[in-house]
């Protein structure tokens, strides 16, 4: 089956201490919320420790047209992008010898946090050399769930054609979206949480002689995916788009939604592929914020020992809806606790409202 065999990642260059983040918005909401220590509560408690964001704390005190941010998407996008896609094809720590650009087939670009014709992943082409004929497939719209639903659509295609390698870029700038006058508590609750991130997955068919090139003793294989979405859900989370820009959804009834409807949507996946979720060993969960994990647990019956790598990339890095679930795969990747044959099952949720849902199964390399 198709296997995923290096992960690189960017991290944008401004790393934010969450007290810094709590202070901005103490002083951004403070006329609109007179208990506004209480709800500040909400950055505390979320447990993030830090965050990475395109521009500086100070940048964001100012207005800016949404001209003025989708360009600054653009240019970080294109060169953030050539990064983590260099980061991803020579990491010594995933592969024997870089692999090169000429070698990929496709490219899937994930984003939904800036606008961009002609797309993000046809700018990159004319930075490094991809051959003219690489398929780009782009794909916008997905939030939190893009990164999950990249791999499963780069999953299709390997599975179309075995020799191929693909990449399945994801970029997020989520602080570019950000609206200084808006003091909905979505936006509260969305300042508390999003960060910017970048991270690039490479993908191959089962014909590419992996253990030529991989460096690992242990690789995740995909043996299937599903696609879930929740009828007439629009209003749980997504973008409210105004002449200002992009204006954040994001329903507080999230977490209630995750615990009645996840389990059923899980099992079912898994009795089609016959497993159970108790053979489930590693849990590649994209972290939306501390409630959404706690709520996977809930639903799922599942130990905070398997949710322990996505609070950790939560902690450090905040929420960088699609490119988050890259960055938890990647330390599963590098990770000495998995073995051969374990069983992974990774999920995310975005806008649809819907869920993509992997199963995984890690192969030991001769």
């Amino acid at each position: 089956m198709p296997s995923i065999i290096s992960v690189g990642q960017k991290n944008p260059p401004y790393e934010i201490l969450q007290q810094t983040t709590t202070e901005f918005a103490k002083e951004l909401f403070h006329d609109a919320y007179p208990d506004i220590e209480r709800l500040l509560k909400v950055f505390s408690n979320g447990e993030i420790e830090k965050r990475n964001l395109t521009k500086p704390m100070d940048w964001f005190k100012d207005e800016h047209s949404l001209e003025d941010k989708n360009n600054i998407y653009i240019h970080n996008a294109i060169n953030f992008g050539v990064e983590a896609i260099e980061n991803c094809l020579g990491d010594s720590m995933f592969l024997k010898t870089p692999i090169e650009t000429e070698e990929i087939e496709a490219i899937f670009f994930i984003s939904t946090t800036g606008l961009s014709t002609p797309s993000i992943e046809a700018r990159i082409m004319n930075k490094l050399p991809f051959s003219p004929h690489t398929k780009r497939i782009p794909i916008w719209g997905l939030g939190c769930a893009g990164g999950a639903s990249g791999l499963a659509r780069a999953f299709d295609y390997c599975k179309a054609y075995p020799n191929a390698k693909v990449l399945v870029l994801s970029v997020e700038f989520c602080s570019l979206t950000f609206q200084r006058n808006d003091h909905t508590k979505s936006n509260l609750i969305g300042t508390s949480l999003f960060a910017d991130g970048v991270a690039c997955a490479c993908m191959v068919g089962d014909d590419v002689n992996i253990g030529a090139i991989s460096n690992l003793s242990t690789i995740p294989e995909i043996l299937n995916t599903q696609s879930t979405l929740m009828p007439h859900s629009e209003d749980v989370m997504g973008w409210d788009i105004k002449n200002e820009g992009l204006y954040v959804i994001f329903s507080k009834d999230i977490p209630t939604i995750i615990r009645n409807w996840l389990k059923d949507n899980v099992v079912s996946f898994l009795s089609e592929n016959n497993i159970r979720l108790e053979q489930i060993k590693q849990f590649i969960a994209h972290p939306g914020g501390k409630k959404v994990i706690h709520a996977y647990e809930v639903a799922l019956g599942f130990s905070k020992d398997k949710t322990k790598i996505s609070s950790e990339i939560l902690k450090n890095y905040g929420n960088m809806s699609s490119a988050t679930i890259l960055y938890v795969l990647r330390q599963f990747m590098l990770s000495d606790d998995i073995t051969d044959q374990d069983l992974g099952l990774a999920v995310a949720l975005g806008p649809g409202f819907s869920s993509e849902l992997l199963l995984m199964q890690w192969r030991k390399l001769n």
